[in-house]
């Protein structure tokens, strides 16, 4: 039987550490709306706290990957992008992609991005997926295929998906909620993800990881 903590315990552990979470963003489009889905999860995690990281490879410019980091000999010659993006992602406890659908599949800036990166830096720590579009699939397409994606690189996905329809009609610009179920989604989708993360951190800290 799992204890269920006191408001006064879950005060204490949220004020000891912070998970440390990093929302990767899939989209560069023209007129994408995914950073308003992006901005809408990282308030919510903040809200919850979080310290939070965005990736978002418009800002970031990933080069188009020839070269993955780990396939340098001679780090020092690696580029400091991605020596950097690489530090962040090894101090992270788990993961948010926020994804579009780009032909019914995982959009490439965002393949492209995870890419650059090995494996083993995002194994034994959860991540959760949220999917967008402007129809009234969510993007369930693209997220099936995450789910097997982030499967091969270590971080299992949380078994609830936050799909969102009509993106256009659910946050504004700023990605501020504009009706009841973004929220709620949210919620569902962070308890599960917080649940994950602080078991598996737990887990790493006391007992490690495989070699």
């Amino acid at each position: 039987m799992y204890r269920r903590f006191t408001e006064q315990e879950m005060a204490g552990k949220t004020a000891a550490s912070k998970l440390k979470v990093i929302v990767f963003l899939g989209s560069t489009r023209e007129g994408r709306v995914g950073l308003r889905v992006a901005k809408f999860i990282t308030g919510q995690l903040e809200a919850k706290n979080y310290e939070v990281e965005l990736f978002d490879p418009v800002v970031l410019k990933f080069p188009l990957l020839e070269k993955a980091l780990h396939f340098y000999q001679d780090r020092k010659t690696a580029p400091k992008l991605l020596l950097d993006c690489e530090e962040k992602i090894k101090a992270a406890d788990a993961f948010v992609v926020v994804s579009a659908e780009y032909n019914h599949s995982i959009p490439p800036a965002l393949s492209n991005m995870l890419d650059h990166f090995p494996g083993s830096i995002f194994a034994y720590k959860p991540s959760a997926i949220v999917t967008y579009s402007p129809g009234p699939y969510g993007g369930m397409r693209a997220a099936m295929q995450l789910r097997a994606f982030l499967s091969e690189l270590g971080a299992l996905s949380v078994s609830n998906i936050f799909g969102i329809p009509e993106v256009h009609k659910a946050l504004d610009e700023n990605g501020k909620p504009l009706n009841d179920f973004m929220v709620k989604g949210a919620t569902t989708l962070l308890t599960q993800l917080d649940w994950m993360a602080w078991a598996m951190k737990n887990h790493r800290d006391a007992h490690g990881v495989p070699k």
